[in-house]
């Protein structure tokens, strides 16, 4: 069970007040209504270069997602579109809003979008995942942009952020619609789910025994919740987990729907993550791919053997072997120096407790290239 606790403890309410009924914006109909809250509650201030509202759609599974939709002020004809979503166990109101708002800023209809189960999204119990239904999300959020009056449905593009870039890949070797993708800050949640932090517990023993206590749960207290970030901090946890709390525990970025910044996931939400392997076919994506690290990031090394595979067909910490890629040309790894995993949620501060300069570590103008680039 460690496994999946872990992942869960550092990688993942409702919030009542202002709130007005939205009708699915994909079909007109009054589907799956959500009480969306209408008062801007993010985490960042609201770009005066931009239009924002809230929107919904529905995915193949009949679930109601609740999502932001960024527009360029001075938009004029059908605009390349993108849609986001992460990290893993937060909200639209956090790092995805914000990718999504600077996105929008550089000429780009932008959706940041909860993911099922999730933020304002429908789905029960809450904080549930898997990798299809995770998967599905970032395919119904292509089907909403193609649709909408201002998009050219040939031009979209997505991003993922921590665990959601790992779903990002997953969704762009399913999806051909999928012309440009960015996965930022990457984790492989079902490498980290079946085989712990730099795969120290990938051995059948450990998977057993992860599983059998998952079963327990299933028949003790399938909807008991566990994880999101620890609180308080010790003295003694690593930096990364000290960079953690530092996003999801204060001002910075503390939201009251989001898993990480509260109580976490259902202890058995995120099982089928640890029994799936779900980046094997990255290698034949043709598509563009951009993968964004820190040099810092304890997780770099998730990016870079996702790189290395989807490139070349093999890397460390893939079972398997494939082809290498049809379009290697157009895969880019992007490290960026000095950056830990938390300051590619939002840029990242000099000091903890959002003390000292911003640091500014998102190449925002470089993502706006690699999308103009390869949304035509």
């Amino acid at each position: 069970m460690k496994n999946v606790l872990l992942a869960a403890v550092l990688l993942g309410g409702m919030l009542a007040g202002c709130t007005q009924t939205i009708e699915n914006q994909q079909n007109g109909k009054n589907m799956n209504t959500l009480q969306l809250t209408q008062e801007w509650d993010k985490v960042f201030p609201l770009s005066e270069k931009v239009n924002h509202k809230k929107v919904t759609f529905e995915t193949q599974y009949g679930l109601t997602l609740a999502a932001d939709l960024y527009t360029p002020k001075d938009a004029k004809g059908k605009l390349a579109a993108i849609a986001v979503s992460g990290p893993f166990g937060a909200t639209k109101e956090q790092s995805s809003g914000l990718y999504a708002m600077k996105m929008a800023e550089r000429g780009f209809v932008a959706l940041a979008f909860d993911p099922s189960y999730t933020g304002e999204s429908s789905g029960e119990p809450r904080r549930t995942a898997s990798p299809d239904i995770n998967t599905e999300d970032f395919m119904a959020a292509v089907d909403f942009l193609s649709k909408l009056d201002d998009v050219d449905a040939n031009r979209i593009g997505i991003i993922g952020i921590c665990g959601w870039g790992g779903i990002a890949l997953n969704a762009a070797a399913a999806d051909t619609r999928i012309k440009a993708t960015v996965a930022s800050t990457m984790y492989d949640m079902t490498r980290v789910s079946g085989n712990g932090y730099f795969d120290s517990e990938d051995k059948e023993e450990s998977r057993y025994a992860t599983r059998e206590a998952l079963a327990k749960q299933r028949l003790t207290d399938p909807k008991a919740m566990a994880g999101g970030v620890i609180d308080p901090l010790p003295t003694d946890a690593p930096q990364f987990v000290k960079d953690y709390f530092d996003y999801y525990k204060t001002p910075r970025g503390y939201h009251s729907r989001s898993g990480n910044s509260n109580d976490g996931w259902r202890v058995i939400g995120t099982q089928a993550y640890a029994n799936s392997r779900f980046l094997y076919y990255i290698n034949e994506i043709r598509s563009a791919v951009l993968v964004m690290h820190g040099e810092k990031a304890h997780s770099r090394y998730f990016g870079e053997a996702a790189y290395k595979y989807m490139v070349e067909g093999k890397a460390e910490g893939y079972n398997v072997t494939g082809k290498p890629n049809p379009n290697p040309d157009n895969k880019q790894l992007l490290i960026i120096p000095g950056a830990t995993h938390c300051d590619l949620y939002d840029g990242g501060y000099k000091e903890l407790k959002v003390k000292g300069e911003a640091k500014n570590l998102i190449p925002w103008d470089k993502l706006a290239v690699f999308f103009k680039e390869n949304l035509k």
